[in-house]
């Protein structure tokens, strides 16, 4: 299920101090990273990337993998940063 407008702000206030925890190198987007980025999510269920790609469109279709390959919802994102929210099992993050 899609997060609302203001649930997406509220985690986005909360994103605002956190630090990347998976950063996509020179290699870019494999299954490895994929899988780094998916057991993130389940431990923390808000997390940021950095995606380290040359041009904006192709940190976007990184971004956009990413949402989809984890199934997790794309919350922000500012230059090199994105962040993704995941519910977890056990939510530790209460949504408006």
């Amino acid at each position: 299920m899609p997060i609302t407008q203001s649930q997406r702000r509220h985690l986005r206030k909360l994103a605002h101090h956190l630090k990347p925890v998976v950063i996509i190198g020179n290699a870019g987007l494999s299954e490895g990273v994929l899988g780094e980025i998916d057991t993130a999510l389940a431990h923390h269920e808000l997390i940021k990337v950095r995606v380290n790609a040359a041009d904006r469109d192709e940190r976007q279709a990184m971004i956009e993998r990413i949402a989809q390959a984890t199934g997790a919802d794309w919350v922000l994102s500012i230059g090199h940063v994105a962040a993704f929210y995941r519910a977890a099992e056990k939510p530790k993050i209460v949504l408006p």
